[in-house]
């Protein structure tokens, strides 16, 4: 066999670089209180292994068996001393327990629990067995009840070998298989790496712009413009003249009439204009389909600026939901050209809203969501541009406010002119007063009438957006209803593993028992999205699984990109070396707690991967370091670490020896003297 002739680059490609901010979920099955029963710690140690991560189990496990002794506890109990690795892992005190382990178990009545832990000591005791006998232990874990036979299968595939270990492999592989998709997997996995939906908040409208001095000169301007009306009229009186008090009547109605209809005209033409203002689009179609283009083709991970500003993410969010959702017939660069205006009224608004809130983007990408799928319904509904038409002011309004305007001047004009031969001096001032207060007043008031309807308008506007966003949310919760656990989690990956472990068998023409030691590494794949349960491991959407199958003649390496939502491996590369081609096996870690696995040859190549981001946003009472063990323990580096430095340190040699090693620790386990 032959070195690589090629280069080994790094699989991660750059460590550090593109890592998602993760959501961690309020949950506590992975939490352990020092206040904890027995039977509560046995519980927390069952979820840690069903979690896949047996260090953890092993320790909660066997402290909660000194108090809380039970035929369950006692079979979970063999099961985490085992799980996910092999015999010479083993402690000499956990060698020790486990050969001792008939007198340290106190089994009680008769159960399913007694039975799977009656499979399991004719398992641990079947090395070195007759094909016949091993048989019957075969047939008799098939008889075994759920969940015990699962849980046997699931967690007995590293600790077992020779010929038992084929017929164990065969049948966890068909159940890997059948459970690989199970569940609707593809229908809720991507649910569990959803935050919880944060509640909408309802945007306050911004006050009336209605100064003091602004009411002081209404005020004035009003009592001025009163007394001058009412001396106007006085004046008429004294002239007796019936058409002039006629027609001083008919200019107080047109000025009512008139002064309501054009407050109403003006509030419909400066809300237009300014909804138009909001939504410009402000660039040229040459430039529109170009911001079109880049919003398509630009990257779904978070850039470093990016992350620095709420307002940019938001802004990062809002244009890959509107460049989802396109209404049907229309071209995703013509959509986002259209909507650009309408994209950044809000990312306004969420930063407003949202902005010096706790509440991060990723809680509400619902509701970025919701207003995205809106917007492209009422462009199939033609409803988009609708409040142009809504707030077009009606034929009846504009002819009200003319006519009255048009009353005004001429009737009251006419009044007005018709007191100057009454008195000259004292109606020249009336009818100055009146032009000037009555200026100012109707500047003052209608300015301050449009405030008042323009805060009502936005009151109501944002009550009503704010009550479909509640609608929206309720059904965002109902549809994460399902949302899978971390146990359901990890079994898919547990099954994603078989599945990538029984391709590389069958490339390399290889059996289960006719490999001496095969390992996992579970790394995150660059930029990809993650979430967590408070004291869990972090999980993600895409992973960069790496297999080493050891046999005779060297290690075989196929490294896969697995599209974790979907269940599908992509971009394999395979690499094999000899065993004398391994310089060094090591973990080094970053100064913020990362962790790179790094597999250096002889001929200077390497191979390095970054296992853990050193990213563990930690919750409060969560302990630094506990989130990044727990994610390595996960990760299955442990035991890869176990075999690989022990290749690196004796190479063939561990080969040849770990066979009479292995026969000699199987006597030792199984023997009582």
């Amino acid at each position: 066999m032959t070195e690589p002739t090629h280069r080994v680059e790094n699989v991660a490609t750059d460590s550090h670089v593109g890592v998602q901010a993760g959501t961690v979920h309020n949950l506590t099955v992975y939490e352990r209180d020092p206040w904890d029963s027995p039977e509560t710690t046995f519980r927390k140690g069952v979820s840690f292994l069903k979690g896949r991560m047996p260090g953890p189990a092993r320790r909660m496990i066997n402290d909660a068996k000194v108090g809380y002794a039970t035929n369950e506890v006692y079979f979970y109990w063999l099961l985490a001393m085992v799980s996910r690795r092999t015999r010479h892992e083993l402690t000499k005190d956990e060698a020790a327990q486990l050969r001792d382990r008939h007198a340290l178990m106190r089994l009680r009545g008769e159960d399913p629990w007694r039975d799977g832990v009656r499979i399991i000591d004719r398992l641990l005791e079947s090395a070195g067995k007759a094909e016949e006998d091993i048989r019957v232990v075969v047939k008799d874990l098939d008889a075994l009840r759920e969940p015990q036979r699962s849980l046997i299968l699931e967690h007995l595939e590293l600790y077992l070998d020779g010929p038992i270990e084929d017929h164990l492999w065969h049948r966890a592989l068909s159940k890997a298989k059948t459970d690989q998709m199970a569940g609707g997997r593809e229908n809720r996995i991507w649910k569990f790496f959803h935050p919880a939906p944060a509640a909408p908040l309802c945007r306050k409208p911004r006050p009336p712009e209605t100064s003091l001095g602004c009411w002081a000169r209404a005020v004035a301007a009003t009592v001025v413009l009163l007394m001058a009306t009412g001396h106007l009229g006085y004046l008429i009186l004294q002239s007796g003249r019936a058409l002039l008090m006629a027609a001083y009547v008919l200019g107080l109605a047109g000025a009512s009439v008139g002064a309501r209809e054009t407050a109403h005209w003006r509030h419909r033409v400066e809300r237009r204009r300014a909804k138009d203002r909001e939504y410009r689009r402000g660039r040229s179609e040459a430039e529109r389909g170009v911001v079109g283009r880049r919003i398509k083709e630009q990257p779904r991970h978070k850039t470093k600026a990016e992350r620095g500003s709420f307002a940019r993410r938001a802004e990062h969010r809002i244009n890959h939901y509107f460049a989802k959702y396109v209404p049907r017939g229309m071209d995703r660069d013509d959509w986002l050209a259209e909507t650009e205006g309408m994209r950044r009224s809000l990312r306004d608004e969420l930063t407003e809203v949202y902005g010096e809130t706790r509440v991060g983007v990723e809680k509400i990408a619902w509701l970025i969501r919701h207003r995205a799928s809106e917007a492209a319904t009422r462009q199939r509904k033609g409803m988009l541009w609708s409040y142009r038409r809504e707030l077009a002011a009606p034929l009846g309004t504009k002819a009200r406010a003319i006519l009255g305007l048009l009353t005004l001047a001429g009737a009251g004009g006419w009044a007005a002119v018709g007191t100057v031969p009454v008195g000259p001096l004292p109606a020249i001032g009336t009818i100055l007063l009146l032009l000037i207060s009555g200026w100012i007043c109707s500047r003052t008031w209608l300015h301050i009438v449009l405030e008042q309807r323009r805060y009502a308008a936005d009151q109501a506007e944002s009550l009503s957006a704010y009550q479909g966003d509640l609608e929206a949310l309720a059904r965002w919760r109902a549809r994460l209803k399902d949302k899978p656990d971390d146990e359901e989690v990890a079994t898919w990956l547990d099954c994603d593993r078989k599945v990538l472990l029984e391709e590389a068998l069958r490339h390399y023409k290889l059996t289960m028992s006719g490999v001496i030691a095969h390992a996992f590494i579970e790394a995150p794949a660059p930029g990809s999205e993650r979430a967590r349960l408070r004291g869990g491991p972090w999980r993600y959407k895409n992973y960069q699984l790496l297999v080493f199958l050891v046999t005779q003649e060297g290690v075989r390496q196929l490294t896969v990109t697995l599209d974790f939502l979907k269940g599908t491996f992509h971009d394999r590369q395979r690499l094999n070396y000899r065993f004398e081609a391994v310089a060094s096996v090591r973990v080094k870690q970053s100064d913020d707690g990362g962790r790179d696995f790094q597999l250096a040859l002889m001929n200077g190549n390497e191979i390095s991967v970054e296992v853990n981001s050193g990213m563990e946003e930690l919750q409060q009472g969560e302990r630094p370091g506990a989130v990044s063990e727990v994610s390595l323990d996960a990760a299955g580096l442990p035991h890869t670490l176990h075999v690989l430095e022990a290749i690196a340190a004796e190479g063939k040699k561990w080969v040849d020896q770990r066979e009479l090693r292995t026969g000699n620790l199987s006597a030792a386990l199984n023997d009582p003297e």
